[in-house]
């Protein structure tokens, strides 16, 4: 398993990761949420080893990250954003290069990189150089090189960026494939669709501190099954706010010059009611969005922006 306490780092005075604490278990998927630039690939980097934590303590299978690097790394397989393959060797060179560098030789490497081979659906590629793959293909290598040497924990960042659907399926595929043998899966992404079809528990993170900790019915809970309503256009924010506090059972979320969020219950059928309160304010509405209540109405609540901003 992974534990992650209190965790911090900081590059002089910016701090990229405050006081993150939480735990990922054997056979579940961990997602780690956030928008660009929230803390996610650093703290995968703490934990795997590539940064050094400011503060606090990360342990994996019990072994510190800090202390005992080498204990915890050989336990530790890890799939970055951005690709970790040469070019110019093969898909089965690339294999049998990481698989040796954690170890494996003769027959254990052979009959790893034969399965991881098989796995990723890249048996009739196998002997295709790096640089001839499609970017599909290189992602699910990509990630065949991370476990290539049967890691009890697996670090995925941004694992199906810019690939295919088919390369998609097959990579989510195998992530779930992991969690089902008993590995512990800590999941960064930034598709809402893919957290709630894989994680097993979830932590959203923005500006460094996590917001938000649970399995995806405890999430969804927080956002008290309303709806979440957003207006584009021009409002005056005391005028704005007066009209909607009139409303009964609307939270107002945010009020800007330039957009407004609100969140209440059934707000499709009360939209009437609403574009009359904000009428009476004298806002210009040119765009109206409903969310359903879901993760990614959670998410927008708590960091006030998509995960893709």
């Amino acid at each position: 398993m992974i534990e992650v306490e209190g965790l911090r780092k900081t590059y002089g005075d910016l701090v990229a990761v405050d006081g993150i604490t939480f735990r990922a278990e054997p056979g579940r998927i961990f997602g780690l949420l956030g928008p660009n630039g929230a803390g996610k690939t650093t703290t995968i980097g703490c934990i795997c080893g590539l940064l050094q934590p400011s503060a606090g303590r990360i342990r994996v299978m019990g072994h510190d990250v800090v202390l005992e690097p080498r204990a915890a790394r050989a336990r530790m397989g890890l799939v970055p954003q951005e690709l970790a393959l040469y070019e110019e060797l093969s898909a089965e060179e690339n294999l049998r290069y990481w698989g040796a560098a954690y170890g494996l030789s003769g027959d254990a490497l052979r009959r790893r990189v034969g399965a991881v081979l098989e796995v990723a659906a890249l048996l009739d590629r196998a002997r295709t150089p790096v640089r001839k793959l499609s970017g599909g293909l290189k992602r699910r290598l990509n990630f065949a090189c991370g476990i290539v040497h049967a890691p009890q924990v697996v670090l995925l960042d941004e694992a199906t960026v810019g690939v295919d659907p088919q390369s998609r399926v097959r990579l989510l595929d195998m992530v779930r494939a992991l969690a089902k043998e008993g590995t512990c899966v800590l999941y960064t992404t930034h598709y809402m669709e893919e957290a709630q079809s894989l994680c097993d528990a979830i932590g959203i993170v923005d500006h460094g501190k996590l917001i938000a900790l649970g399995s995806l019915d405890e999430l969804r809970a927080m956002v008290g099954e309303r709806d979440l309503v957003r207006f584009g256009g021009a409002f005056d924010h005391e005028a704005t706010a007066a009209a909607l506090a009139r409303i009964e059972g609307l939270e107002l979320l945010e009020s800007a010059p330039g957009g407004v969020r609100i969140a209440m219950r059934e707000a499709s059928r009360r939209l009437p009611e609403l574009f009359a309160a904000l009428a009476a304010a004298r806002a210009e509405v040119r765009e109206t969005t409903v969310i359903q209540p879901s993760l990614e109405s959670l998410f927008i609540k708590l960091t006030g922006r998509e995960l893709r901003d």
